[in-house]
């Protein structure tokens, strides 16, 4: 673990499980372009069904500077805003109407909001909620204004309140800087169990070795999928994710000569990937996300978990006549980040590859800078700010 925090600031008073301060840091946002700035602002006040947490650690996703000036499809919190997307820590107040939870519970806060009302949230289909917000980022859904003005702190703070329904119990072999990677886990694991991926599942990952791809591995591992055929550009990280499970991760780079398609028929003896998993970061070409989407199995199920933003040319009579399925997973639903740890508890899924790379909350400026430049490596690093 690579720590480069400097010491922060001690905050005015210290909280009890009581007496929360009546003020905290928090790193916000005032203009686009701008660097964040560290203010002293009021400690939020949980209502009757939210806790407050204390955040302890809050990830520092790739996406991160894109959400800053989000596309027109999305939209953007208020500024000066409170961003941080996945954050972690320890429930310091419990609302009146709580269950379950009390002062002292090592926490994940799924940062996914919505009403529970509509007829989308009744089915359990919380992602499709007109108020859909990912709090701390951006919002969805057509009335999403208003879940951001409700739960307008993110994890780059001392302190946030949230609803129950968004906590995740964390077992005690889960670090705090483990969960702030939550959220790309939790995309890739979503996508995974939509697509029904078990012990008789052959796996492509496009993008196997960036922070969406490494976590699909992961959890394809754990779910028993005897075969993962991983694609990515850079040989020594595809190396270092076949190293996971030798005889389970095969893998391929994209300057190979042979196309994407060969290979994965070559290696499944001419069928193709029952599931194929598009998680390619943005910025990324058309013709890879299209070369995987070419290798994928008759019944097969292509899932778009990536960054890629421009339109794909698909061919409607092949996906009816092969019975394919092509479908978008977005998010993760706190029942399946429970599921995720309770897969960590278990030693099911093994997380400890992850690098964490750890920055103070006054030191959201640089850290933001150096993952931008790309110093990273791959989805091994997992760049954490911890307040």
């Amino acid at each position: 673990m690579t720590d480069l925090r400097t010491e922060p600031a001690q905050p005015a008073s210290t909280p009890t499980a009581t007496t929360p301060p009546e003020y905290m840091r928090a790193a916000r946002y005032h203009r686009v372009g701008d660097p964040f700035q560290i203010d002293v602002v009021e400690t939020p006040r949980p209502r009757p069904t939210d806790v407050l947490v204390q955040v302890k650690a809050c990830g520092l996703v790739p996406n991160t500077s894109n959400s800053l000036n989000p596309p027109p499809m999305v939209q953007a919190p208020a500024l000066p805003a409170i961003y941080g997307l996945d954050p972690a820590g320890v429930v310091v107040e419990v609302g009146s109407l709580v269950y379950g939870f009390e002062v002292g519970d090592r926490v994940y806060v799924n940062p996914l909001r919505y009403c529970g009302s509509c007829p989308h949230c009744r089915k359990g289909n919380v992602l499709a909620c007109d108020y859909a917000t990912l709090n701390g980022y951006f919002g969805t859904g057509p009335k999403s204004a208003r879940m951001l003005r409700d739960y307008p702190h993110g994890g780059y703070a001392e302190y946030l309140a949230a609803p129950h329904y968004s906590l995740v119990k964390l077992p005690d072999r889960v670090s705090f800087e483990t969960a702030a990677r939550w959220g790309y886990l939790g995309t890739a694991y979503s996508g995974l169990r939509r697509a029904g991926v078990d012990m008789s599942t052959t796996v492509l990952i496009n993008g196997v070795s960036g922070t969406l791809g490494l976590g699909a591995t992961l959890f394809a591992l754990a779910l028993g999928a005897p075969m993962i055929l991983g694609v990515g550009r850079d040989a020594e990280r595809l190396e270092r994710v076949k190293a996971l499970a030798p005889d389970r991760i095969h893998v391929h780079a994209t300057t190979d000569s042979r196309s994407i398609e060969d290979w994965v028929r070559k290696m499944t003896d001419g069928i193709g990937a029952d599931v194929v998993i598009d998680a390619l970061p943005a910025g990324t070409r058309v013709a890879v996300f299209s070369a995987a989407a070419a290798a994928l199995a008759r019944g097969g199920t292509h899932v778009n978990i990536g960054g890629i933003l421009e339109d794909v040319t698909m061919s409607p009579p092949r996906i009816m006549t092969s019975n394919q399925t092509y479908m978008g997973s977005f998010w993760f639903t706190t029942a399946e980040g429970q599921e995720m740890a309770d897969l960590a508890a278990s030693g099911t899924v093994d997380l400890g590859v992850l690098e964490h790379e750890i920055y103070g909350l006054e030191d959201i400026n640089t850290a933001m800078t150096t993952l931008a430049a790309g110093e990273r490596d791959g989805g091994f690093s997992n760049f954490v700010i911890s307040p």
